[in-house]
This record gives structure tokens, C-alpha cells and sequence, in this order.
């Protein structure tokens, strides 16, 4: 026992030895030599983040420039004519849209005189004339003598994009006369940020790839790789990079700032820089870029881990040497460690072989004996998990059946809507998990109406404005009813926002356009459809192409455009086949005698809105 003690420590010592004389030095060297690699690049790194910076701003400077030129030139045009007389030519108006035609970045140009009517022309796909009229006066009202004023980059809200107004005054000696005024597109500047790239702020970041975006004097974005950070004028503050940039103002044209950003919850050194662009005196913009440290520094990790490798198998080569008659008892531990690995793997196919009567014999045979016992209890697992499965989808069935035969009119629905929905989907090309919630989402869309009075629920004839209302609380008390259970979070917009539209009045949250989700997007028109399709007391059914029509008429209203068109698809691919539920009728006008409705009528909105 001692002896065998006394082999083990000289073994170690041994292994200290060779691991001491092959493995420092190449590891010492290995470090200096990436940590000078590492430094180099930083500042590499630098030096092109300072002049992308000072050439962007210089870029953005000279498409300033060259409008505030234009406007300029105009203005200078009229002053040399003797004025702004021309301005009563009939045709003034038109020839000033034409000259918008001519140059797609101006979106409106005016021409103000000090007496008389201004004259405006605008693209009103991209502005409103009060946008137009109101960017004017307060340029004017900025307006005091010679010399050009540019405004701060601003939001053009009914046009979802960004522009700069300048305006130049018309001169008669020390007079002003007129001014001309123009709305320019920022878009050009979206362009120059964006890098040529199609990846997102954080994909930048993550590749380690310089993000640049563009800030006002009050640190609000104005341009910006993320085109929604800019439109919604995000302060950009919260950065360091930013905050120096406000400081320093235009006493520094472009500096480096490194500085330390907080990303989910730790700590990330930054690489920041910014650059001045001056549009006027009074107009300053700052170009800042943003690239995380550690990713622009991967080759260096890169080499880190290498020199790594390479020591750790210099290593190796000097154990395997120095250790020749030890494999025999490494062997055995190794096909262990492999057969741990598949296992942690999932694969149970290979049982590991060590022969021999010694401990590492009857460990093999014991861990053999486990990776049987394991392979076994996962399988059951595997079945319990889907036999779960499968009884969590009947009962969410079972669940829908019973909503629908609270009224034998809509009897069927829920399914109907559900396998609808999931052809929708699948056109769509939706991911397959995303497709399973959406089809048990679209089982209970209508799970809220358990909580609906039947005097309500079943009432065979057009609702009352009251008896609408109460109706029309179903989403809520579905939701009410199913956010209590954790595991149906993911099915929940389907069930809650099946009623929103993308004019922003449906309800219950009056969301509008991509607010809604898809999946909820999806119900809702499979819930009309089959409203439509499906006779009921006070309606008849519509055929199938009166239903795609009333669908097409709700587009960009109540329905996405992309859902209808796959909606449309998967019916002339015979993938949708409207419902075949049918009433009684003369049962029901004994109930009701409602009024009756001529084959294929519309149907009601109220039957939409709450179907």
C-alpha cells in the first residue's frame, strides 16, 4: 500500500517536471505575445473608428451643404430677378412641383413672401401640408437677416421619416422680401450609418463591428442603424461617448472615448469615438460610434486560445512520452469519460468495454449498469412527456367543444378557426413551435365566452348595443381565465388581441398595425372567415368567394395584408373549405322571427367584431 503510494507521488512530481519545462515557456510566451497583439489592434481599432467618424461627419456636412447651396442659389435667383414678382405667374406652382420631381431627398419647398401668399409644393405620400406649414414658420420665425438656417433634424410623424428644414431669405439691399424655404430627406444620413449593412445595432456589436449613429445637440437620436431608435428620438445620454460629445460641443472636431457600458447586467469596456458635424453655427450634429471591446478583439482571443491549445497538446506529446506504460491504466478512465460524454449527449446506443478484474472493471460493469437504468427511465419519460402532450391537446379540444356547444349554431368553430388558422401559418412559413401555439391559441380564442351570459350568448338574432358590449368582453375574461396557468403564457395573444385591428380600433387594447402579434393577427381573420361561412339564426352563410371579397374589403383596416393574401392562397390551394354548419330556420323564426337575409348578404360587423 505504501509502495503504492510512493509510485503515485513520483508520478506527479514527474508530470510537475515536464509540464514545468514544456508547457512555461511556450504559455509565457504564448501571453506577452497576445497581450502585445491585443494592444496593437486597439489602437488600430481606434485610429479607423476616429477617421470612420470624421469621414461620415464630413459626408454628412456635405450633403448639408450642397441643399443649403440649392436653397441658397434659389434664393440668390430671385434677388438678381429684382424680386419675387414672378410669383404671379399661373403656372408657378406647377413648375415648383415639377422641380420636386427632379430631386427625390426634397420633400417640400416653399416660397414665403413677407406680403402675399406663400407658395408650397410637397410629395404627400411623405408629408401633410400642416406639416409643411408648420416646419416653415418655425424656420421663419428664426429668420432675422442674411444667411442660411438649417433646422435640427426632425420626425416627419405622417411620413415615418426624417428631415432637415433650411431656409435662406430673399433680399431687396437690407430688406427681406421672401424667404425659400425647403424640407430635406435625412434618409441619405440613415444610409451613411447604416454601413451598407442589413444587421441590426446589437448584431454589429456582437460581431464586433462599429455601430455609427447620429445625435442632436440635445443627445436625441436622429439617425441610426435601428430606423425605429431614431423615430421614436431616443435620448442617447445613457451613453458616456454621448455625454462627452455634448460636453466638448464644437471646441473638439473628434476624439476616442472608451468607456464602459452595462449589457445585460455586466460590464462590457467599449470602444466610443465622435466626430461634429456643423450644419450652421447654430446647428450641430455629433457622429458617434460605439464597437464592444471584446468582440473587435476576437482574433486576439482567438490567438489566446490557440496558444492554449498548442501547450496544452505540447503537453500531451511530453505525458504520452514520459508515460508510455501508464496507458494501460488511462485507457480505461477515457473510454469512461467517452461514454460520459455520450450519454450527456443522448446517446445511449454504446456500452464502454473494460475488461479486467480490478476496480476499473467492476466500474465499467457498474456504469454500464447505470447507462441501462438511465436509458430506460428517460424513455419513460419520453412517453409520459408525449402522452402529456396529447392529453394537454384533448383537453384543450374537449375544452373549445364545450365552448362551442354552448350555442349548437356555432358548434364546430373553435376547431374550424384552428385548422384555418395553422394553413395561414404554414403559408406564412411560420417556425413549427410558433405554429402549434397559434393552432391551440385559435382552440381558445373563444374560451372568454364560458363567462358570457347564455340570454347573451345564445341569443338568435342581432345583438343590442348592451347586450355588444358584454360581448364583447370575452377576450378579457379568456385572458383572465388563462394567464393564471403559466404554462398557456405563450397561447395568450391568440385568445387576448384577436379582436384588435390594424386601424387601431378593435379591441380591447385598440392596438394598431405591427403592435398586434402575429399570432392574433392570424386568428382573427380565420374567426371571420368562418363567421361568414357558417350559417346562424340571423344570417345566412356566404359562399366562398363573397367571403374572400368581404376579406379583401377589411384589408389595412381590420386585417394584415400579408395574413389575407395567405389566408386567400390556402384556399385556392384547397387547403381551407368553409364550415357546413347549418340552422333550422324555422325553428329559429319561431324563436325570434328575425328578419330574414337574402343568400349571401354581408355579413354584420357586430358578427365580426365578436365572432
Amino acid at each position: 500500500m505504501f509502495e503504492a503510494l510512493h509510485r503515485i507521488r513520483l508520478l506527479y512530481v514527474v508530470l510537475a517536471v515536464l509540464l514545468l519545462v514544456g508547457l512555461l515557456p511556450l504559455a509565457l510566451a504564448g501571453t506577452l505575445l497576445s497581450r502585445r497583439s491585443a494592444d496593437e489592434l486597439r489602437a488600430t481599432e481606434g485610429r479607423y473608428q476616429a477617421q470612420l467618424v470624421r469621414d461620415k461627419a464630413r459626408q454628412i456636412e456635405l450633403y448639408g451643404q450642397r441643399y443649403r447651396d440649392v436653397v441658397s442659389g434659389v434664393a440668390r435667383a430671385f434677388e438678381i430677378a429684382g424680386g419675387i414678382r414672378l410669383l404671379t405667374d399661373a403656372g408657378y406652382d406647377a413648375r415648383l412641383q415639377r422641380t420636386l420631381l427632379d430631386d427625390p431627398n426634397l420633400i417640400a419647398l416653399a416660397i414665403c413672401p413677407v406680403k402675399g401668399e406663400v407658395h408650397r409644393a410637397f410629395q404627400p405620400d411623405l408629408i401633410k401640408r400642416e406639416e409643411v406649414d408648420q416646419r416653415v414658420g418655425d424656420v421663419l420665425a428664426r429668420m432675422s437677416g442674411r444667411g442660411v438656417i438649417i433646422g435640427r433634424p426632425q420626425i416627419i410623424r405622417s411620413g415615418q421619416e426624417m428631415a432637415l428644414t433650411i431656409a435662406a431669405p430673399v433680399m431687396n439691399g437690407n430688406e427681406i422680401v421672401a424667404a425659400v424655404v425647403a424640407i430635406v430627406s435625412f434618409q441619405e444620413v440613415f444610409k451613411a450609418v447604416q454601413q451598407a449593412s442589413s444587421k441590426s445595432a446589437r448584431e454589429l456589436l456582437e460581431a464586433g463591428l462599429p455601430v455609427v449613429f447620429v445625435v442632436d445637440q440635445n443627445g436625441k437620436a436622429v439617425a441610426h442603424p435601428d430606423a425605429a431608435i431614431a423615430f421614436s428620438e431616443r435620448p442617447m445620454t445613457d451613453l458616456k461617448v454621448v455625454q462627452d460629445w455634448l460636453e466638448t460641443g464644437a471646441q473638439v472636431q473628434s476624439a476616442l472615448a472608451p468607456f464602459t457600458l452595462d449589457r445585460e447586467g455586466r460590464a462590457t469596456p467599449m470602444l466610443g469615438s465622435y466626430a461634429t458635424v456643423e450644419l450652421d453655427k447654430n446647428t450641430l450634429l455629433g457622429v458617434i460610434a460605439i464597437q464592444d471591446e471584446a468582440a473587435a478583439l476576437a482574433s486576439v482571443a482567438e490567438m489566446r486560445t490557440q496558444t492554449l491549445f498548442i501547450s496544452l497538446l505540447a503537453a500531451a506529446l511530453a505525458l504520452l512520452i514520459g508515460f508510455y506504460f501508464a496507458e494501460k491504466l488511462t485507457r480505461p478512465v477515457r473510454e469512461l469519460a467517452a461514454g460520459a460524454q455520450r450519454i450527456a449527449g443522448g446517446d445511449f446506443s454504446q456500452r464502454v468495454k473494460i475488461l479486467g478484474r480490478t476496480e476499473l472493471g467492476d466500474l465499467g460493469a457498474s456504469f454500464n449498469q447505470m447507462t441501462d437504468r438511465i436509458e430506460s427511465f428517460i424513455g419513460d419519460l419520453q412517453r409520459s412527456a408525449d402522452e402529456n402532450h396529447e392529453l394537454f391537446i384533448g383537453t384543450v379540444k374537449a375544452l373549445a367543444a364545450a365552448i362551442d356547444g354552448k350555442d349548437p349554431y356555432t358548434r364546430g368553430h373553435s376547431e374550424r378557426v384552428s385548422r384555418f388558422s395553422v394553413a395561414v401559418a404554414l403559408g406564412l412559413g411560420l417556425p413549427e413551435n410558433e405554429i402549434e401555439q397559434i393552432r391551440i391559441s385559435a382552440l381558445l380564442h373563444d374560451v372568454g365566452k364560458i363567462s358570457i351570459d347564455d340570454r347573451v350568448l345564445k341569443k338568435p338574432a342581432a345583438l343590442t348595443d348592451d347586450e355588444f358590449e358584454i360581448m364583447k368582453t370575452h377576450p378579457q375574461k379568456g385572458y383572465k381565465i388563462m394567464s393564471q396557468i403559466p404554462a398557456m403564457r405563450d397561447f395568450l395573444p391568440g385568445m387576448y388581441m384577436h379582436h384588435e385591428m390594424i386601424n387601431g380600433e378593435g379591441y380591447p387594447q385598440r392596438l394598431k398595425g405591427d403592435e398586434i402579434p402575429i399570432q392574433a393577427r392570424i386568428v382573427s381573420v380565420a374567426d371571420t372567415f368562418d363567421a361568414m361561412t357558417t350559417e346562424r339564426p340571423y344570417q345566412r352563410a356566404m359562399d366562398l368567394e363573397a367571403a374572400l371579397t368581404r376579406l379583401k374589403s377589411f384589408v389595412g383596416t381590420r386585417y394584415d395584408a400579408r395574413v389575407v393574401a395567405a389566408f386567400i392562397a390556402a384556399c385556392e390551394a384547397g387547403k381551407i373549405r368553409p364550415g357546413v354548419t347549418r340552422v333550422n330556420r324555422k325553428q329559429s323564426d319561431r324563436r325570434s322571427n328575425p328578419l330574414p337575409a337574402l343568400p349571401g348578404s354581408p355579413t354584420p360587423d357586430s358578427v365580426l367584431a365578436v365572432s
